[in-house]
């Protein structure tokens, strides 16, 4: 038998060796290069105002050739563009779709395109595949490109080593501001909105003139956002002037629209930027599914080839400036677009407002347009060298024949022009290729009066570039011609904040008349006037009675006020009908009243009227009227505190709307006073504690009171009195019985 093989041996594996290390330690090592990496390379635009892969893509046509040339299918574009940007050709597609003219997303559109590119202001409408598309680059891509083949930035290797491109593109116009953009990165995001340019270039030659151009002057030039959708902007210059100096702020969009009579139809023709008409339609449905747009009976969304429409049908009579307020309170046909001016500064994030960043702006501009004068200047002194060595030879231009002639070797043409003329080998090497049909009269004469204006162009050149006023001067210049031949007039309306309704929340409920019922023990009752005819009877708790029975709508305004000197805010509408069979809401545990604290009284109202009052009556005696108005709130509030003094707890409330009318008020003396409320002092304060109405014995207290004194008393009269404050009178044999049952 073979001999067994011996199993090789398996060596053990040695674990890994844990090495203990601060959390501080790894994130610095390991997070923190992929913050920056986000930040510097890929999320954050930078002063040319581009991202890193908006630099590559549009880098990748102009040196293609599509600046001039045919339309070419992006495919082929983005495939090219991986040489730059190796991070898949879906997202080169996606940077491409957003800078073209057809996708409408900017201002002054980068690529020109042809094909179904889809729409900013809608998510649904998707572009097309890449093979089915063409684009070229836009005549204004010229400005982007201007002085790129002069050196003017700097050029570095790409990712593989196989060819150059730019650390910036050289904008002659601050394409920053131009065009919006936004970027989210790692505990940072960056969100530019869109200037006009023609207003972005006089902005930006207002501060090279003065440095020390203010953000207000600044805002009167640039007059706001410009965005490529159009719409509206409620201008408010405090809001907008701190945009303008801190790079932070918000500012509201709301849609233009027009109202087609003919068809009782309104036509949003354009929505703020940052919504869609798939978000504007979903809300439209749910709240016409909810029953909130009873004026509205139908929409649809009607974009074609002329561009944005949403159609909007109303009922005949609808009020449309109303409607239409609705709907920006209610849909995203207003909205906000958020500003953070957060842009890269020599690779360092910096948050700047629009003349910081205008300036930095101006200082890049300055150093690309000095590097594209420097290199124009070296071309010309270099051409200058060869003209001034073509001098020397046309001075006597039959021995420089002689010594070509009589050189033996080629190789030593060179040589022996240099030696015989004293010129370095270029210029001798530029006079050895002359034709020889070249050497007449005017050939030589043209080329002298050529070193002269050399001469002077390379003088005047470099007087610019020493010169950082003069290198403004040609900035100006080149800002005023990008705003003569590329200016539009602006897209987005200015409206100002005061010509803007501060309406009142849209109620989005049916208004119908109600009974208002409020009884003694607190309970609340919504009846509809069908019902009220019906059964007027109300059921009640034992020792319950009623103090408020009113007739009201059910988009009123309700104030409850409490034993506790505090009033509840809230509106019928809140409350779901009910019968006078039922007991209805418990107002305390309805509007969550503090621990032991009850009702008062019920006031059901239209709006503040001046000219209606709140009577108190208090158990001193003391009696005061507060102006209705004195509870109106600006902010939605649901408690107010000190709602009416304190000093001493209150036994009754009315409302006087208007006319005064008669209160009667017991004692726990047994006796009773009738007045007028025309004879209680209006007080603008609601802590006010009144004056003395009834006159009361130490210790003594009024129990209740009433309006209407006839409903519980056969002689009101003999409780009036002329003069106040009084001790009133003793309740007569008839009114003691039946008046305490009543009250009480």
């Amino acid at each position: 038998m073979p001999k067994k093989k011996k199993a090789p041996e398996v060596s053990a594996v040695k674990p890994a060796e844990i090495i203990d290390q601060p959390i501080t330690e790894t994130i610095e090592s390991n997070y923190m290069p992929y913050v920056m990496t986000v930040i510097v390379s890929r999320a954050i635009p930078e002063i040319d105002g581009f991202k890193p892969s908006h630099r590559k893509l549009l880098y990748t046509m102009y040196s293609h050739g599509l600046m001039n040339g045919d339309y070419v299918k992006c495919a082929t574009i983005v495939g090219d563009t991986m040489h730059l940007n190796p991070h898949g050709d879906a997202a080169i597609y996606e940077t491409l779709v957003r800078l073209t003219r057809d996708y409408a997303a900017l201002l002054h559109p980068l690529i020109d395109s042809k094909g179904s590119f889809g729409k900013q202001y809608s998510s649904d409408m998707k572009f097309a595949a890449p093979r089915y598309t063409n684009a070229r680059l836009e005549k204004i891509c010229a400005e982007i490109f201007r002085g790129i083949d002069k050196n003017a930035v700097d050029m570095v290797p790409n990712y593989d080593n196989t060819t150059t491109e730019p650390t910036l593109l050289p904008t002659s116009f601050p394409n920053i501001l131009v065009n919006p953009n936004m970027g989210i990165a790692v505990g940072m995001a960056s969100n530019i909105c869109s200037f006009n340019l023609a207003e972005v270039c006089d902005g930006t030659i207002a501060i090279l003139k003065n440095p020390n151009t203010t953000a207000e002057k600044l805002l009167d030039i640039i007059k706001g956002p410009d965005f490529s959708g159009g719409a509206q902007l409620i201008y408010d210059r405090d809001q907008m002037l701190d945009i303008y100096k801190t790079g932070v702020g918000s500012v509201r969009l709301r849609a233009k629209y027009r109202f087609d009579e003919k068809n009782n139809c309104i036509e949003i023709l354009e929505i703020p930027y940052s919504t869609t008409i798939e978000l504007i339609l979903k809300k439209l449905t749910e709240l016409l599914k909810d029953g909130k747009l009873r004026e509205v009976t139908d929409f649809r969304d009607e974009i074609d080839l002329d561009g944005f429409k949403l159609a909007i049908d109303v009922k005949r009579g609808a009020d449309v400036p109303l409607l239409m307020e609705k709907l920006y309170r209610l849909t995203p046909l207003e909205d906000s677009f958020k500003c953070n001016f957060n842009l890269l500064i020599d690779g360092a994030p910096r948050q700047l407002g629009v003349g910081e960043i205008l300036k930095e702006w101006i200082r890049f501009r300055i150093g690309c347009y000095r590097r594209e004068l420097t290199y124009d200047c070296e071309r010309k002194e270099e051409k200058l060298h060869l003209l001034l060595g073509l001098g020397k030879i046309l001075l006597d231009i039959d021995r420089a024949i002689k010594i070509v002639r009589e050189t033996r070797e080629e190789a030593m043409v060179v040589p022996n022009l240099m030696a015989g003329f004293s010129i370095d080998e270029v210029q001798a090497e530029f006079i050895a290729e002359i034709k020889l049909r070249n050497l007449n009269r005017e050939y030589i004469q043209n080329r002298i009066k050529e070193i002269e204006a050399l001469g002077r162009e390379i003088a005047e050149m470099k007087a610019v570039i020493g010169d950082e006023l003069k290198l403004k001067a040609e900035i100006i210049k080149q800002l005023t011609e990008i705003k003569k031949k590329y200016g539009q007039p602006r897209r987005t309306e200015l409206i100002h904040i005061d010509e803007v309704k501060a309406s009142a929340p849209v109620e989005t409920v049916d208004n119908y008349p109600v009974k208002a019922v409020m009884t003694r023990g607190g309970y609340f009752k919504k009846i509809t006037m069908q019902s009220w005819r019906g059964n007027d009877e109300q059921k009640l708790k034992d020792g319950d009675s009623v103090i408020v029975s009113a007739d009201a709508e059910n988009m009123d305004e309700l104030l409850f006020f409490s034993d506790k000197a505090q009033v509840y805010k809230s509106r019928m509408s809140d409350f779901d009908t009910s019968k006078a069979s039922s007991l209805g809401d418990y107002i305390p545990s309805k509007l969550d009243f503090d621990e032991g604290e009850g009702t008062l009284y019920m006031c059901a109202l239209h709006e503040y009227s001046p000219d209606i009052n709140i009577v108190f009556v208090f158990e001193n005696g003391k009696c005061v009227k507060i102006p209705l108005s004195a509870y109106e709130t600006k902010t939605n509030r649901r408690r107010l505190t000190g709602a009416y003094s304190d000093a001493s707890p209150a036994a009754a409330a009315f409302v006087e709307d208007g006319e005064p009318f008669d209160i009667i008020m017991y004692s726990d003396a047994g006796r009773a006073l009738v007045v007028s409320t025309s004879s209680i002092p209006v007080k603008a304060t609601r802590s006010s504690q009144g004056v003395q109405i009834f006159t009361l014995k130490a210790g003594g207290r009024v129990i209740s009171a009433k309006a209407d004194p006839a409903s519980v008393s056969e002689n009101p009269a003999r409780y009036r009195k002329t003069k106040l404050p009084s001790t009133g009178a003793a309740l007569s044999d008839a009114d003691s019985g039946t008046a305490q049952m009543k009250l009480i």
